[in-house]
């Protein structure tokens, strides 16, 4: 069977910042997929380290080499409702052990029971497997050195913004 229609997935997160984690399973989202939304999904109620509009320009420098990605925003929106707007029947999410894969599977299971949305898992690369935007704060406001973890963008937004 041939459909002219797109095959489009939603890779959700908070990206407050993009790591070169997140980096590496968008890439290979959108060798999978026609298109590639990022959707970055915050609570307005929450003060984040950046700004929504700065996440936007960190994940747009980090992904400019990715032709088929597109950035966009949701407040406070399940992630199976940016899925419908945007057309996914899937979304992709980065595991980076049995950790994230217990927080991740009932989750994967609701969004399935609300939706019919498939949650596709990606394998961490191992030597990013560390890391997580949380941590990488932490390490860079106690004068940590982060590099090779985060885009050098993000890097030097992180040393500006917590340094």
């Amino acid at each position: 069977m041939t459909t002219s229609d797109p095959r489009r997935c939603v890779c959700p997160g908070s990206y407050d910042p993009v790591t070169n984690g997140h980096v590496d399973v968008i890439e290979r989202a959108a060798g999978l997929f026609d298109e590639v939304v990022v959707a970055i999904l915050h609570n307005p109620d929450k003060q984040g380290t950046f700004s929504i509009s700065e996440r936007t320009e960190l994940l747009k420098g980090a992904l400019a080499h990715v032709p088929n990605v597109r950035i966009d925003a949701w407040a406070a929106t399940l992630v199976v409702e940016v899925c419908r707007q945007v057309g996914a029947d899937s979304m992709v999410k980065g595991l980076r052990g049995g950790t994230d894969f217990s927080y991740e599977l009932p989750m994967a299971h609701m969004n399935k029971h609300l939706s019919g949305v498939e949650t596709l898992f990606l394998a961490s690369d191992p030597s990013l497997q560390h890391v997580s935007s949380s941590l990488i704060k932490e390490v860079v406001a106690y004068g940590g050195d982060v590099s090779g973890l985060v885009p050098e963008s993000v890097l030097a937004a992180l040393r500006e913004r917590l340094v």
